[in-house]
């Protein structure tokens, strides 16, 4: 019997016929997560609906201890779009946007864009980062150019993303694979390209390649669930204020009245007035 599907999941697959591997990612409560307070444009929260399921892909692959982080900015609308994913798939993420139109291509809604990534792994001293241009006129185009460049194999992209799910479908031809059927990278392609949004967004994996591939040999891993666990960490900012030093917080809260804290990737809002910033300094002083 299988297990129930967790919420949301990155579930592998295998071609096993054809040595091509994939992955379907369906992001629910997750990205209600992601969402909440942040009122977003439809067309801000797409983008990054659809970069957090490409993201999940990627962290899904990783074989050691680590956190993936993918940022893609530019001079357009949407200035900033961030992506934070563990091993464990445990998944952040936010956009940056100031007017950002309904609709518009990639290019339109970023501009002269870059994708950055940085993979930071217990033991080294400095995450290793990598810096390439856009290309592409989707997420997808580009995280497809992107792990061919880095893996050296061809993949293909297919996401959707609505206002409860984001999901993605990832396919990637394995060196063997020309060795065991000449046609099957271009056979796949082409059918994993019929898939629509509505069935993406509407199916489970299970369901999704057994339309897609019903006549090749699918061999299904069990999915992983995908969190967003990222509780309140208001020590960690209280040591952030008291680095800043007495007088700044005082000008501060002359200026403002009270200290207001975002963090941004973690959706969480810290507040401070003059009697928290007096008990913090209180407080270091017993100390």
């Amino acid at each position: 019997m299988n297990s129930p599907l967790p919420s949301s999941y990155v579930q592998r697959f295998l071609l096993e016929d054809l040595d091509i591997r994939g992955a379907v990612v369906r992001l629910t409560d997750v990205w209600q997560a992601l969402q909440a307070g942040r009122d977003y444009p439809p067309a801000v929260a797409r983008l990054l609906g659809q970069m957090s399921a490409v993201s999940a892909v990627i962290a899904g692959n990783l074989k050691q201890p680590g956190r993936l982080t993918f940022q893609v900015s530019g001079h357009g609308p949407v200035s900033l779009l961030v992506v934070d994913c563990a091993e464990t798939l445990n998944l952040r993420g936010y956009a940056k946007s100031e007017g950002a139109p309904a609709g518009g291509t990639l290019a339109e809604l970023v501009g002269d864009g870059r994708l950055q990534l940085s993979l930071d792994i217990p033991g080294l001293d400095q995450p290793y980062q990598s810096l390439v241009p856009l290309e592409g006129e989707s997420i997808a185009a580009v995280f497809e150019h992107y792990l061919a460049q880095s893996e050296q194999q061809p993949a293909g992209l297919w996401l959707a993303c609505g206002a409860d799910a984001a999901v993605a479908l990832f396919v990637q031809k394995l060196p063997g694979a020309d060795l065991k059927d000449l046609d099957g990278w271009s056979r796949v392609q082409q059918l994993a390209a019929t898939v629509r949004d509505d069935e993406l967004l509407g199916l489970d994996a299970a369901e999704i390649l057994r339309r897609l591939f019903a006549e090749e040999n699918v061999r299904l891993f069990e999915a992983r669930a995908v969190t967003h666990d990222w509780p309140a960490d208001p020590e960690k900012v209280a040591a952030m204020l008291l680095g800043l030093g007495e007088e700044a917080l005082r000008e501060l809260l002359a200026e403002h009245g009270e200290i207001v804290v975002h963090d941004d990737l973690s959706n969480h809002s810290y507040r401070f007035d003059a009697a928290d910033v007096d008990a913090l300094f209180r407080a270091r002083t017993l100390h």
